[in-house]
């Protein structure tokens, strides 16, 4: 509990994967990625139960036996690859709740492809969440300017190409642009109140929690790969520590 406020972790981790079958028990330095959640999650030391949200029966026990608990399946109707993070996030509460006996006040969805994360993030993103009185909270990390949304172009059926934003054709130097920021998925925090009675990710009053490390969003085999590197440097860094 946070301030009396009790807190649910949400583990999204569905069996279907296009890109990568099975992505979240792909191994990542020796253990199924769902693990990497399940140690961010109990390291936070800010949550009441973590419970896992998947239609995958080798998915469940892995996230059993990292600590995550398993007490419900996804319905097939949510577990496509259209499905929106909202109405996971709604049924896993639910149910939870029903399970439990209990009601929970706040939400963090851990998703497993972010193992970048540390404890710290999931952390800061509840605190920051309930010291703000916010309805949601979401970590972010600041997009590249070369990649700014004003420097984006569309190219159309016929090969035509044009500005994606037709702004995009008075920019001339980099100090025009205002920074911009993109969802890193280390880190969300809801209200109840937002995830039911709003019915949204972004609520009224939502902020942003920064992040600079660097953080990648597992997609490929090739962000596993630079993902481990990046896990084996800090782990050295810590053993040189």
């Amino acid at each position: 509990m946070l301030n009396g406020r009790r807190i649910l972790a949400i583990v999204p981790a569905r069996g279907g994967s296009k890109g990568v079958p099975l992505k979240n028990l792909r191994s990542l330095l020796g253990r199924p990625l769902v693990a990497h959640a399940a140690d961010a999650i109990r390291e936070a030391a800010v949550f009441d139960r973590a419970v896992v949200s998947t239609d995958n029966e080798e998915i469940a026990c892995a996230c059993e036996a990292a600590g995550i608990a398993a007490p419900f399946r996804r319905p097939e109707p949510l577990s496509g690859d259209r499905i929106g993070d909202l109405e996971v996030l709604q049924h896993a509460l639910l149910e939870t709740e029903r399970i439990d006996a209990v009601r929970y006040d706040i939400v963090a969805m851990v998703q497993p492809t972010s193992p970048l994360r540390v404890p710290a993030h999931l952390a800061a993103a509840v605190e920051k969440l309930v010291q703000g009185g916010f309805d949601a909270v979401w970590t972010v990390s600041r997009t590249d300017l070369k990649y700014h949304p004003l420097k984006q172009l569309t190219i159309g059926p016929d090969g035509r190409m044009d500005w994606y934003d037709p702004r995009g054709a008075e920019i001339v130097a980099r100090q025009q642009l205002a920074p911009v920021y993109h969802r890193n998925g280390a880190a969300y925090a809801f209200t109840r109140e937002c995830l039911i009675e709003q019915r949204t990710i972004l609520g009224r009053q939502s902020a942003a929690l920064v992040i600079d490390e660097p953080m990648v969003s597992i997609d490929t085999l090739a962000d596993f790969e630079t993902v481990e590197a990046v896990l084996r440097s800090r782990a050295g860094d810590r053993v040189q520590k």
